[in-house]
């Protein structure tokens, strides 16, 4: 026991020398704080002198309260016009209970444009909380009108729209044609038609397309009060076809005159279209022989045969001269031959009509209508013969290599570069984005 106290009385010495360290750090440590405490704290009892305070009076100005509105100012209200809907219907749901003011949009020359409602676009009235019209405003063909009422009468006037230009950009992925991915993108239609013009030297929209293929745009839209009204000019685009990429940038070189070019200034335009038609199918290639359907015989199809509904545009592939436009003696039928430069020359045929102006030494723009498919001559249906010719030997318009149309001239290239930048600095934040709309 006594070796057992012995051991526990040395170690309480240590335990006490362990248990004093502590308190000496802990005091190092807390000391600076705990002084810093009492720097800040105020001691019991301590006598402050008082704070003199003073009252300070300002005036301050008002502004002026603006006048109360009356309830004959009336308040805009705007609704969209529905499928069926009459003039006297729309009315009703905008709030004007005004038989006077119906009675002279019925009468009124002037308002007719009411009548023409087209679904889909606003109309913006004007009305007092008793449903009196005190003005109205639709637009419709490009045109803005506008009812005034002034006492007791009402003054109709038609002005241009002035629209705002938006510039927006847009992408979107091929699952099965150009027109169903611009849909699902948000695209109109004339958005599409200019995707498919800008590229249709390069890529044949009939046979190229590829499910994966991609597409990025920068075009204007525009915008009448916040509503949107039509697609304007695509500015900027990219087609990733197959894997390879097409780019075309507008550029302005004169006052409502440009073209597409590429990034570095090569023009996107050829000489040639690949195809004369917007959208078709080929219904027959170029061979060295088939067997004709009405002669009943095999013989050279030096061609390609589009099949699509009578009376589809047909296009020029490039800027030509008609050197004939009528009804051709031979299967041909109806008959467009186009002369280029010296030695080429594109045939049209089966047409069931000519556009106006197309008659012999006409000079024709690439891409100007020349006429329209039909199945004269020696069809069995509507569609459209095409042959591209050099020195009078038929060629391929599929394979032919088709000669490029000018670059951006050295005058421009400075110019040219400036206005190119930008857009081609947005494609590229596009690129390989899965984002079907950005506004």
């Amino acid at each position: 026991m006594q070796q057992e106290n012995g051991l526990i009385l040395a170690q309480k010495p240590d335990r006490l020398v362990s248990g004093a360290a502590f308190w000496r750090v802990s005091a190092v440590v807390l000391l600076p704080f705990i002084g810093m405490v009492a720097a800040f704290g105020i001691a019991p009892d301590t006598v402050t002198e008082p704070v003199a305070r003073k009252q300070v009076v300002q005036e301050v100005a008002l502004p002026p309260l603006p006048p109360a509105v009356s309830a004959n100012a009336g308040y805009w209200r705007e609704e969209r016009v529905q499928r069926g809907d009459t003039p006297g219907a729309l009315l009703s749901r905008l709030g004007a209970e005004d038989p006077d003011a119906a009675e002279f949009l019925r009468t009124t020359r002037s308002a007719r444009t009411l009548y023409q409602l087209i679904p889909g676009r606003t109309v913006r009235a004007l009305t007092t909380t008793d449903g009196r019209l005190l003005a109205l405003r639709y637009q419709a063909n490009g045109k803005v009108l506008n009812v005034q009422r002034r006492d007791d009468t009402f003054s109709v006037t038609e002005q241009p729209l002035e629209l705002e230009r938006r510039v927006m950009m847009k992408s979107g992925e091929i699952r099965s044609s150009l027109f169903a991915a611009t849909d699902a993108a948000g695209l109109s239609d004339a958005i599409a038609v200019q995707i498919a013009d800008i590229f249709s030297t390069d890529i044949d929209f009939h046979r190229d397309l590829r499910r994966g293929d991609r597409f990025t745009v920068v075009y204007e839209m525009l915008y009448d009060q916040g509503e949107p009204i039509r697609a304007g000019r695509l500015l900027a685009a990219e087609f990733v076809n197959q894997g390879r990429a097409y780019q075309a940038l507008y550029f302005e070189y004169a006052a409502d005159q440009g073209g597409y070019y590429t990034p570095d200034g090569r023009n996107i335009r050829k000489a040639f279209l690949r195809s004369p038609l917007e959208f078709s199918r080929i219904t027959s290639g170029f061979s060295g022989g088939r067997f004709h359907p009405i002669l009943q015989q095999w013989r050279a199809h030096k061609g390609i045969d589009y099949g699509a509904p009578t009376g589809t545009r047909v296009k020029a592939t490039g800027d030509g001269v008609v050197e004939f436009a009528g009804r051709h003696q031979g299967g041909y039928g109806n008959l467009v031959v186009l002369r280029h430069q010296s030695k080429y020359t594109t045939w049209y045929g089966h047409l069931s009509g000519f556009a106006k102006n197309v008659r012999k030494g006409a000079r024709i723009a690439q891409g100007d209508v020349i006429g329209y498919v039909g199945a004269t001559g020696l069809a069995t249906g509507p569609h459209l013969h095409y042959e591209f010719r050099i020195n009078d030997v038929h060629q391929n318009p599929l394979r032919v290599v088709l000669p490029s149309a000018p670059p951006i001239s050295a005058d421009r290239k400075a110019a040219f570069d400036a206005a190119a930048a930008p857009l081609a600095q947005q494609l590229q934040l596009l690129r390989g984005t899965a984002l079907a709309r950005i506004d």
